[in-house]
């Protein structure tokens, strides 16, 4: 069921993310009188078609939904009527095919904006970006935070979330900002300002940089009673049930809950002799931590929650939202952030200053999306404004065979005065594929060595609730 769940979910996001994409070639394309032959959502064979006249665009939704394409008249790919010689692609102007190739890419960052507006107005609820321990030795140590220290903004940017703070200072530090300003606040005290400093740190990926940095969330101390029991789990088979207050484990006697997980890890496919209270009763009960694989080696688990009180929940948690008009502006500096944040990687890991790690591939797209659907609506949203971004950027690129390759041949041919001859066209798209390929391939490869759930910057957007769940 999760990986369906995931799948669906992935699905659902590329198919509206590259479908926005194609109709913003299909939509500039009619605007300049270039005949449209087929919309397709998806490749492969044909599953549902409309077309109101032999002379109009044929809509279709076709099997495999992992991209679409536009199909238009143009000599180059066929034979085409005399009728229809004014209204094939490769007999518009230059200004008007390069409108229509542009169109794909702008769409998608124009879509991105909607969807960090949409996730603004509609707000989304967050963890407070206050700081738990500060590891010794640590860049955030050296700049002088503390436990307790609740983060305001990064760079004269608001943090309202852990999750925004954390990225932001991420993104910034792997762009190459050396200086990073972080106003935080501390209890009731004035709010004052550190500097957190990257001269000397050589960081290629976040997974580093997040060793490096020290920060780490703040997060209450539990007493060690369960919560919700989750299904297929340890707990579950060892029939422990939501309430029952766990006194020891192996005859070490608890006091927070924490003490319990870290005792569950050291144990994966172990026996541990719980004692429970139960309705003022106590009992004796053997557990088996289930065995899971992290980066590190491998950890217990028995899948069950600590019991939160509600008003510590709340209390951890903070909503964030915008009205209308506001969300605005900020919907377009978050889209310009990321994509200059997206070309600075590209670069770095271009000319070898960032680790090729930073690639994700379709897996950990797809695992993104199951997971941020699972976080509700407004999640969901901003990882399609984020992977809206990417394919917005990439497909900007000068690579032939990409929407940015032909627009570099249509510079060329402004400054020439005709066009690349379709010869040496040809060669570069096929150089093009082959980079993209290798690109993919590389992708793939980083996907399948790690696993998102498992690296430490993720996880570190979820350190607060990792630790109510084993």
């Amino acid at each position: 069921m999760e990986l369906i769940h995931t799948l669906f979910y992935f699905v659902v996001a590329i198919g509206i993310l590259v479908s926005f994409h194609e109709f913003g070639h299909f939509w500039v394309a009619r605007k300049v009188g270039v005949k449209v032959i087929r919309f397709s959502v998806g490749f492969g064979k044909v599953l549902w078609s409309y077309q109101k006249n032999s002379e109009t665009t044929e809509y279709v939704i076709s099997a495999i939904p992992l991209g679409g394409y536009v199909k238009m008249i143009d000599e180059r790919e066929g034979e085409v009527s005399t009728d229809d010689l004014p209204y094939a692609f490769n007999r518009q102007s230059l200004w008007a095919r390069t409108a229509i190739v542009a169109a794909g890419p702008i769409f998608n960052l124009f879509l991105a904006v909607i969807l960090f507006w949409s996730v603004l107005v509609i707000g989304e609820v967050g963890i407070k970006p206050i700081l738990g321990e500060v590891k010794q030795n640590t860049i955030a140590y050296k700049a002088g935070f503390t436990e307790g220290d609740e983060i305001v903004s990064i760079n004269d940017k608001l943090s309202p979330t852990w999750s925004e703070a954390l990225s932001g200072i991420i993104s910034s530090a792997l762009e190459g900002n050396h200086e990073i300003k972080v106003l935080i606040k501390h209890g009731d005290e004035a709010a004052v300002e550190k500097i957190l400093n990257f001269t000397d740190v050589d960081i290629k990926s976040p997974e580093e940089l997040y060793q490096q940095l020290g920060f780490k969330p703040w997060s209450p101390k539990l007493k060690p009673i369960i919560g919700k029991v989750l299904p297929q789990g340890a707990a579950l088979e060892a029939g422990l049930e939501q309430g029952d207050v766990v006194i020891s484990a192996d005859g070490i006697a608890l006091k927070e809950w924490l003490q319990l997980v870290d005792i569950v890890k050291k144990k994966p496919g172990e026996t541990i002799e719980l004692q429970i209270e139960r309705d003022a009763v106590q009992l004796k009960i053997d557990i088996t931590p289930k065995t899971i694989q992290v980066e590190h080696g491998a950890e217990g688990k028995i899948g069950a929650s600590v019991y939160v009180p509600e008003s510590l929940q709340k209390s951890m948690q903070i909503e964030y939202a915008l009205p209308p008009l506001e969300a605005v502006p900020v919907a377009l500096e978050n889209t310009l952030f990321y994509s200059i944040s997206t070309l600075k990687m590209l670069a770095k890991m271009f000319i070898g200053e960032a680790s090729v790690e930073n690639l994700s591939g379709p897996i950990s797209i797809a695992q993104y999306a199951g997971q941020s659907a699972n976080m509700g609506f407004a999640a969901f949203f901003k990882f399609m404004a984020f992977v809206s971004v990417s394919l917005g950027v990439l497909n900007l690129l000068p690579v032939p065979v990409l929407d940015g390759g032909h627009l570099l041949f249509f510079a060329i041919e402004g400054l020439r005065g005709r066009p690349v001859s379709e010869r040496i066209q040809l060669f570069f798209q096929q150089v093009g594929m082959s980079f993209l390929f290798l690109l993919m391939a590389v992708a793939m490869t980083m996907d399948v060595k790690r696993s998102i759930l498992n690296t430490s910057f993720f996880q570190s957007m979820k350190e607060v609730f990792k630790s109510l769940f084993y």
